[in-house]
């Protein structure tokens, strides 16, 4: 049922997206909203990352590099995808070879 709620909630706010006005998308809110996304994404996958399965607090090097890998290249000023592209990867490449 979740999985349903979430498909659905998905399948919405995408339509939401591509039926509002280019007025609305064009307000600086909106756009500074878009901007700070990618950095409040990071900051998710790092919170997720660094509680294991029993709720204790625990540092994960892997997943640590894996962020400092998004930021730089937020930095670089590259996209969304791109960005989360390459903390996945980074954080997935170092936990398969270690």
């Amino acid at each position: 049922m979740a999985l349903l709620i979430a498909a659905v909630g998905s399948y919405l706010l995408k339509l939401a997206g591509v039926s509002l006005p280019e007025s609305i998308l064009n307000h600086p809110k909106v756009q500074r909203v878009a901007e700070l996304l990618p950095i409040a994404m990071l900051s998710a996958l790092v919170a997720v990352e660094l509680f294991d399965g029993g709720g204790r607090y625990a540092v994960d090097w892997r997943a640590l590099a894996g962020v400092a890998a998004g930021v730089g290249a937020l930095l670089l000023r590259r996209g969304f995808l791109v960005v989360f592209v390459v903390a996945i990867s980074v954080t997935a490449l170092l936990r398969l070879v270690t």
